[in-house]
């Protein structure tokens, strides 16, 4: 009643401001409300229609947080009560001590927990083409800026409501702008043809470890770096004919890091929506359903960050355009549920019927308003909660193995250490380098190395994302099938870039006196000097592509050694100094070779090949990172579509045709194939689902006969097993099968399974595709495909490249009988008459998170004709 007597007070002089400035309503900005039938508003209309509220109340505080990889501004909106709004700076100040000062008092704790507010954290429709919790944000900031209601201006007076009206503005814009196109077609509803950003699409969710999207680094900061709020929530969509709402928690299995008060919360703020979303009449709520949280990558990377981190799914529509959805189409199955039927975590189902946009906005309205306001009736225990996890991870680093992790500054690849520093630090880390020469349990480490103490706040973050994996395996029943994870299983920072790292497991104080902290960006680099005619980057690193791809963009004559000695390795680039190069080296984070004079040992002049990138229309991840890669590199390219092989003339264009992962059919039919034969429609319109054709084969195989270079890895290497054919000439062909074959059908029966991990492969020196490379690495593997090579015949050759190793193969993650693939051959290359191809049993640029691998696919570029 005291909180309530509050805010009746508060509400008379809060009265008097609504009473002078008008509100605009969303309805009468767009002229419809948000989620009617049909309508959507983009990007643009929404930031316009929050400025305008931002200008018209005191409620409401825009912020700008950062850019979208298209260049879009994005935004946080500060939604609370007016004297909150006034007072944000000390509240933001209030919510890092509690966030990262481990020696708070109890007494200045309490302080802080009645004087702070609790911040909930919404992010909304990452996947542009879940449309509703963008669609419904103007009427959560509409009638938070507007309500009279007592009960809901208490609520705001201990809640600060986060939101980021768009986690995702680029896709916002294609996705909406596809639907006007199509609207009132026979096409309307159509998913938008490509990935729905600029690069990864889907994987925008996946990236929240690697932090290469600047989308996601601005997210990254509001609670790493800026804001620390107590509770996030990542609003999403799902398919349409299950469930119509999943809240928390969460099904196993569960992140063993993160602390078990975090697990709890979560049900509390579930249990609570469903319970409050139930009590409104909304049907089909669910919780402990489909998805799992043992995997860091998602937004809810923040739970490993001591913040109580939440997703929501609603089923989705057509985009706006409704559906209807008979009851005998509802279907549920996997993990927590497997009737659709009443159950404990899922007390109303809905029976089918009519299902539009409004309802999604309205399951969106009333499940953030259930958030606000269990997070205002937990407010003192919440700040609390955030300081005394704080204080735990602490005291887990100080009494728990391991204490700290070491890198020593000599790595095969000195610029992914670099990288990797950077990284911990913009994840909130503090990161340490070794001042002095200092020994530890009989082992010396050098001045210069990197220190990483688990005594921190984050200590959860730390050791998921240093430590190899061990997935939490979790059963059915006893004895019974193993829950199977929702995602990958391995991301491992050091072993995914190749990094050297030592886990020491007791404190050691010598060692604490000895490191200094690291405040500014990380560097290696030195000056450059005057006077030299030559740099020399070596082979084994990642930077050195760069400079050398750069350079070749730029016009700028590049080398690569034949040879090596005992400060120059073979394979790597020679570059004359000039303007355009110092450029280049301001943008990498290695040091050269600087000659004075060019060198002695034998080199070649390499060119930049014309590479023909394949892409699909049908939300093509692979092919978007491998993009993402190649523009940060400064590898030129050119997108060529499946339907357009026909019509394209490879040899008169193109030195490398290059295939990310993606499944044959829909590369070869423009279709997908079941397990049983039949052929699936994508839902696109036609001119986007013609797959390469026979004619567009006969192309691609002329070109490859002629002297063209293919690459290609994951699925898409099918492409290219079993019974090939090349034009002779205008009436023959030749037919002919490459001396390898695909075996992984045969290994999965026999119960071959990897999700998704890191396994050890054993690469043979001595070819160009293996320059700059360790003997061995790990690479991330999903199962398939599985080579073996053939002895060849006529104007054929094959080599086997990388082996899976013979043993010890699962380096991080989760993988059933992998003992099967024990010295398989994981990379082959291949040649027919002039044309080589080189066959990759994984993607060595997955998700841009596994650098130790990328050299594979550079040195596969850069082969150059036999």
């Amino acid at each position: 009643m005291k909180r309530l007597s509050y805010a009746l007070v508060f509400l008379l002089i809060t009265s008097l401001s609504t009473l002078t400035a008008q509100v605009t309503s969303p309805e009468d900005f767009f002229g419809f409300k948000p989620g009617a039938d049909r309508q959507l508003f983009d990007y643009e209309k929404l930031i316009e229609y929050i400025r305008t509220v931002d200008r018209q109340s005191d409620r409401v505080k825009m912020v700008e947080i950062g850019e979208s990889p298209m260049g879009k501004p994005m935004y946080l909106v500060l939604l609370s009560s007016e004297a909150n709004i006034s007072n944000i700076d000390r509240l933001k100040k209030i919510n890092k001590e509690l966030a990262l000062n481990y020696n708070l008092s109890d007494e200045t704790v309490n302080e802080y927990s009645e004087e702070g507010k609790v911040f909930v954290l919404a992010t909304l429709s990452m996947h542009a083409s879940e449309v509703g919790p963008a669609q419904a944000s103007p009427l959560v900031i509409y009638k938070i800026a507007t309500t009279k209601d007592p009960q809901l201006l208490s609520y705001l007076n201990d809640v600060v409501f986060m939101v980021v009206p768009s986690h995702n503005p680029d896709g916002m814009d294609l996705v909406v702008h596809n639907y006007w196109k199509w609207k009132g077609t026979k096409y309307e509803g159509t998913r938008y043809p490509g990935v729905y950003n600029k690069y990864v699409g889907h994987d925008n969710n996946r990236d929240f470890v690697t932090l290469s999207q600047s989308d996601t680094k601005a997210i990254n900061r509001l609670y790493n770096e800026e804001w620390f709020p107590q509770v996030m929530v990542e609003k999403h969509q799902m398919g349409d004919r299950g469930v119509r709402y999943f809240v928390p928690p969460k099904h196993d299995p569960i992140a063993q890091n993160v602390d078990a008060e975090l697990w709890t919360w979560d049900g509390v703020f579930g249990l609570n929506m469903q319970k409050d979303m139930t009590e409104k009449g909304l049907k089909g709520v669910a919780f402990g359903y489909a998805f799992d949280d043992y995997w860091p990558g998602s937004t809810e990377t923040a739970h490993w960050k001591n913040m109580i981190a939440m997703l929501t799914e609603a089923a989705s529509v057509k985009v706006a355009t409704p559906v209807y959805i008979e009851d005998n189409e509802l279907s549920v199955s996997g993990k927590g549920l497997s009737e659709y039927a009443k159950s404990a975590n899922f007390p109303a189902p809905w029976e089918g019927g009519w299902w539009r946009l409004s309802d999604i906005v309205n399951y969106e309205i009333t499940s953030t308003f259930s958030i606000i306001k269990t997070a205002a009736l937990h407010k003192n225990e919440l700040l609390e909660l955030r300081n005394r996890l704080c204080k735990k991870e602490v005291k887990k680093g100080q009494e728990l193995a391991p204490s700290y992790y070491i890198m020593p500054l000599k790595q095969h690849d000195t610029g992914e250490l670099v990288r990797l520093v950077n990284l911990l630090k913009e994840h909130g880390i503090k990161v340490y380098k070794l001042s002095d020469d200092v020994s530890v349990d009989n082992r010396m480490y050098k001045k210069g190395d990197i220190v990483v103490p688990l005594a921190q706040p984050f200590r959860a973050f730390i050791k998921e994302i240093m430590e190899h994996q061990e997935f939490p395996v979790r059963h059915y029943t006893k004895g019974g099938p193993v829950i199977k994870p929702y995602d990958i299983t391995s991301w491992s920072l050091p072993l995914h870039r190749g990094i050297n790292v030592i886990e020491l497991d007791e404190r050691n104080e010598k060692l604490e006196n000895t490191i200094s902290v690291i405040n500014d960006v990380y560097s290696v680099k030195s000056t450059v000097p005057e006077k030299y005619s030559y740099a020399v980057f070596p082979a084994e690193s990642n930077d050195s592509y760069k400079a050398a791809f750069t350079a070749l963009s730029e016009g700028l004559k590049v080398w690569r050694t034949t040879e090596g000695d005992d400060k120059i390795s073979k394979g790597s680039f020679v570059i004359k100094k000039s303007p355009k190069l110092n450029n280049i080296l301001d943008n990498i984070d290695i040091v050269p070779v600087f000659m004075p004079n060019d060198i002695s040992i034998s080199k070649k002049e390499i060119k930049m090949p014309r590479i023909a990138l394949v892409e699909t229309y049908m939300h093509d991840m692979d092919a978007g990172w491998t993009r993402f890669i190649f523009d940060n590199y400064g590898i030129k390219y050119t997108i060529v579509h499946p339907g357009e092989f026909e019509n394209t003339d490879f040899i008169a264009n193109y030195d490398v045709v290059i295939f990310p992962d993606n499944n044959k059919d829909v590369l070869k039919s423009g279709k997908y194939k079941s397990s049983n034969g039949t052929y699936s429609i994508p839902s696109y319109p036609p001119q986007y689902t013609k797959g390469i054709g026979d004619k567009g084969m006969d192309n691609l195989m002329k070109f490859f006969n002629d002297g063209g270079i293919i690459l290609a890895w994951g699925r898409s290497a099918g492409l290219f097993t079993g019974d090939l054919k090349v034009p002779l000439n205008n009436k023959e062909k030749e037919e002919f099968v490459l001396p390898f074959n695909d075996i992984s059908k045969s290994m999965n029966k026999s119960g071959l399974y990897c999700p998704g991990s890191f396994v050890s492969v054993t690469i043979k020196p001595g070819y160009e595709l293996t320059l700059g490379m360790p003997e061995k690495i790990g690479v991330f593997y999903r199962g398939n495909p599985v080579f073996t090579t053939t002895v060849p015949e006529f104007d054929m050759d094959r080599r086997v490249i990388a082996k899976f190793a013979k043993e010890d193969i699962l380096l991080s993650g989760y993988a059933e009988k992998l003992n099967l693939i024990a010295n398989k051959s994981a990379v082959i290359w291949l040649k027919k008459n002039k044309g080589q191809m080189v066959l990759y049993s994984f993607s060595p640029q997955f998700r841009a998170s596994t650098p130790v691998s990328y050299k594979l696919m550079f040195n596969g570029i850069l082969l150059g004709k036999e």
